[in-house]
């Protein structure tokens, strides 16, 4: 037995040779049709402007989760961050559209006051769950969404620590709702610092909608979406509004891409070129739209 235990031992000290990838995405609106008196989500149920059926719901799941089958050449993501979703139930019927892939999810519902959160998907075979809590961000005069941490056991042996956010808008201007998006980083350098206190070389990442072009201002983390290519495009600017920031344990190895497969596209008759293909525009909708975000990729060895 105790040669049993030290074995073990020795095969967790050791680098795993795998990749882990971990995918976030913006889904757009990704709402239950069924009426919830607690948020304000009147614009997606059946009687609302979008006229949001439960055909319409199923669609954009299964759209979703066309996304996340397509994202890797190889297979799926082991972890799915995703923003703009209202609740279990979108998850659980998400991860019925992928019934031969081991997906659970975490989600807490969010103070929002659309009732849109942020969620985890993560492959069950790879991945143990050590915990999982909501960070309340505090905001004078407005609800908004939580924080969501986990952190994992890899193949058993090394552990990750995963923060998911989708800080507030640009509403009322960039300059004017910055501090809100500011307060937000604050509390996630307070985060990260307390678990790197504790262990220098623990293994973080913090991904989302950031709804700000890419800035390294999660020392000692790293914001990786440095290309020129963005996610988001509002009036004919793209801007890279998600990212993937992570803690230099993980930063030798790590690989970022943006996946704007053509199919993801449309024609943007206005400012030419394409656009993210959007389930609504106004209240057209189109049962072949996803988002009107772009997916990001992050491939880490550990």
């Amino acid at each position: 037995m105790r040669r049993v235990l030290l074995l073990i031992l020795l095969i967790c000290s050791l680098p795993s040779l795998a990749d882990i990838t971990v995918m976030s995405y913006n889904v757009e609106n990704f709402f239950n049709p069924a009426v919830d008196s607690l948020n304000s989500d009147r614009n997606y149920t059946p009687s609302g402007p979008q006229h949001w059926s439960n055909a319409r719901f199923h669609r954009k799941a299964e759209q979703i989760a066309k996304v996340i089958a397509a994202i890797r050449e190889d297979g799926f993501p082991d972890i799915v961050a995703l923003n703009e979703v209202e609740d279990a139930a979108c998850l659980a019927i998400l991860c019925r559209k992928m019934p031969h892939y081991p997906y659970r999810f975490i989600h807490f519902d969010s103070p929002d006051h659309r009732g849109i959160d942020v969620a985890l998907l993560y492959d069950s075979v790879r991945l143990s769950p050590i915990s999982s809590i909501p960070v309340r961000v505090s905001l004078p005069n407005m609800a908004t969404r939580d924080i969501l941490y986990a952190s994992f056991k890899v193949d058993a042996c090394d552990t990750l620590h995963m923060f998911v956010c989708h800080l507030p808008s640009q509403l009322g201007g960039h300059r004017a709702s910055q501090w809100k998006r500011d307060t937000v980083k604050s509390l996630l350098r307070h985060l990260t610092d307390s678990i790197m206190l504790h262990s220098p070389a623990a293994r973080i990442v913090v991904c989302g909608d950031m709804n700000m072009p890419p800035k390294d201002d999660l020392l000692p983390l790293t914001n990786l979406m440095t290309m020129p290519l963005g996610t988001h495009k509002y009036c004919g600017e793209w801007t890279c509004l998600d990212q993937f920031y992570v803690s230099d344990s993980l930063l030798l190895d790590a690989q970022v891409s943006i996946f704007n497969a053509e199919w993801l596209q449309e024609e943007d008759r206005k400012y030419l070129s394409l656009r993210p293909k959007r389930t609504f525009i106004g209240f057209r909708y189109n049962k072949n739209g996803y988002s009107d975000h772009l997916p990001i990729l992050l491939t880490l060895h550990f």
